[in-house]
């Protein structure tokens, strides 16, 4: 049973985080450059956005006669769409992505926060409305919505491996799933049915540590997971490169395959790589539906 004084020290260790989150994660969402019509798509909300040639089909009463008297073409005038986008985020909190190789690194979990933060903070001042997966947080506009999202993705939980959330999926929506995947694959794939059965697209973003990639063991070796559930001695840990190599090779092509088969985008990111190249990939993979 966790006492009172045990709770509060666990609710300070991660409000601590929160202010540091923030920063990192306004800061790399700084980085990537907006223009002033970032992410807008003709519609039919009430912001002029520019002209258009009459195309067959077009209404008379939406031809803008003053313009067209400047030229023998007849012009339309075209607005921003202005209904806001549904985005929901399932960021991986399980014991795995407290995983690092190095200090200086951070774990994986520091990434994927970050990633899935700044694209929050991206998305919510363009005017979408940012949420997680499940009855936790819905999707909701902006700056109060960001500082509920740093608290809410920043706990963690005590599994070894992660499952993507699928509860109260809103239809139509998007969607962005952070993990290693490093679990069970059946479960990410059941997931993205389900997603695709409600018409849901988004991406998935696979953050892993470099040596997950590369597998530099050697000699005697113990392997542990995160929560100490399972664990593997082995003596020559080189032996067992190839294979492991294989294996995230064949685990990648499934995801990828996964995504490809119900309309989803897949990616892979190393916690040593520049988390711009990440956030400006995950920006523009949520604009195409």
């Amino acid at each position: 049973m966790i006492t009172a004084p045990d709770l509060r020290t666990r609710a300070e260790t991660e409000a601590s985080r929160l202010p540091p989150l923030l920063a990192w994660a306004e800061q790399l969402a700084g980085t990537v450059l907006l223009g002033e019509h970032g992410r807008r798509r003709a519609g039919l909300g009430d912001d002029f956005w520019q002209y258009r040639p009459v195309q067959p089909g077009d209404s008379l009463r939406l031809i803008d006669w003053r313009r067209s008297a400047r030229s023998d073409m007849q012009f339309v005038r075209q607005r921003e769409w202005q209904v806001a986008q549904s985005v929901l985020l399932w960021v991986d909190q399980s014991a795995s992505m407290r995983f690092a190789s190095d200090n200086k690194l951070g774990p994986k979990s520091d990434t994927a926060r970050v990633l899935a933060l700044a694209l929050s903070i991206l998305l919510i001042r363009a005017g979408e409305r940012v949420g997680l997966m499940g009855q936790e947080l819905p999707p909701r506009r902006g700056e109060g919505q960001i500082l509920r999202l740093a608290d809410a993705i920043s706990h963690t939980s005590d599994e070894d491996f992660g499952t993507p959330e699928t509860r109260a999926m809103l239809p139509h929506a998007r969607a962005l799933f952070v993990s290693d995947f490093m679990g069970n694959i059946d479960d990410v794939e059941a997931s993205l049915l389900k997603a695709a059965d409600r018409g849901v697209s988004g991406v998935l973003l696979q953050v892993l540590d470099p040596t997950e990639e590369s597998f530099p063991f050697q000699g005697r070796t113990v392997f542990e997971s995160m929560g100490a559930r399972v664990q593997h001695e082995t003596r020559k840990a080189s032996d067992l490169r190839e294979k492991y190599i294989e294996r995230l090779s064949e685990r990648r092509d499934r995801l990828r395959d996964m995504c490809r088969v119900t309309g989803w985008q897949f990616n892979s990111h190393l916690t040593s790589s520049p988390h711009q190249a990440a956030l400006l990939w995950l920006y523009r993979a949520m604009e195409q539906r």
